[in-house]
């Protein structure tokens, strides 16, 4: 199973209306949109699961594909740790 991110989805964007996208190249084992946890509103993105094989394809193919008005950003989606990070949060510390 591989994961694919993707980003810059319209926050109007649905379950079902990703998984009908990502299933004109294969089957789609899951979609799960990503909501704010304070506010349950979208955050424009989410991580759809396929085969390997086909979920290359969804990604080549759907990558900078208009949706909503939006140009989508569809890659292999990372683990946590091989993000990038947000800073150098406790870096630098003040001398008080």
């Amino acid at each position: 199973m591989k994961t694919i991110y993707v980003g810059n989805l319209p926050f109007s964007s649905t379950q079902a209306e990703i998984s009908d996208l990502f299933g004109r190249y294969g089957t789609v084992h899951s979609v799960n949109v990503i909501n704010d946890k304070e506010t349950g509103r979208p955050r424009g993105f989410a991580f759809v699961e396929m085969d390997p094989d086909e979920a290359l394809k969804a990604i080549d193919a759907l990558n900078g594909t208009e949706l909503g008005g939006r140009s989508l950003r569809v890659n292999e989606a990372r683990t946590r740790e091989e993000r990038g990070g947000g800073g150098n949060r406790g870096a630098y510390r003040r001398n008080d």
